[in-house]
């Protein structure tokens, strides 16, 4: 009993020497974060745990109401976006495509896209590489039982999960991943 309690003694002080030094090595480098990057973090950790897939832990999911069609949900998500100033730049109807491979029908897959001139050329400035998350996409989807659902990616980590992006770009984009959410959810409910 006794070698069992010095074992555990020797584990915990090992154990706090470590987060000790963890503390000391990634403190400075954590005080430049966003001040809101462990919520992202817990949030993409909890979906990824609770889905085991990290995909569907790095999606926004919004379901469409029943009885709106494809074209329904698209015209109220190109309404919404004039009215808050983001461009409707494209789609690309992914089913169309299937079925021009396969010769067989596919169920609705579209992807729309969106884009704010202004932002881009803010997130270009600060970072090439965040021209992967332009323009941004809203992908319209039809399940194999014919519900239609709309996914996005999450911003979020984007916005808040490494260090502060600068004070002019953050509000830009935090502007555009709240258009983005309105697009969805007023999609979703086929407003105008």
């Amino acid at each position: 009993m006794k070698i069992v309690r010095n074992l555990l003694a020797v584990i915990g002080f090992l154990t706090i020497v470590g987060i000790g030094v963890l503390s000391w090595r990634f403190a400075p480098i954590l005080g430049e974060f966003d001040p809101e990057f462990p919520g992202v973090y817990a949030d993409f950790a909890s979906r990824l745990l609770t889905t085991g897939d990290p995909g569907v832990a790095m999606m926004w999911a919004i379901p469409v109401e029943e009885g709106l069609s494809p074209d329904d949900v698209i015209a109220s998500m190109k309404s919404i976006a004039v009215s808050r100033n983001l461009l409707f730049v494209g789609e690309s109807p992914f089913y169309k495509q299937i079925e021009a491979i396969t010769g067989e029908p596919y169920r609705y897959v579209n992807f729309l896209s969106f884009c704010d001139a202004r932002v881009g050329r803010q997130m270009l400035e600060y970072r090439n590489e965040y021209s992967g998350f332009m323009p941004c996409r809203i992908a319209l989807v039809e399940d194999k039982e014919g519900r239609l659902t709309l996914y996005s990616m999450n911003l979020d980590m984007m916005i808040h999960g490494g260090r502060e992006l600068p004070e002019e770009l953050k509000a830009s984009s935090l502007k555009v991943r709240d258009t983005i959410r309105a697009i969805m959810e007023g999609g979703a409910a086929g407003e105008l």
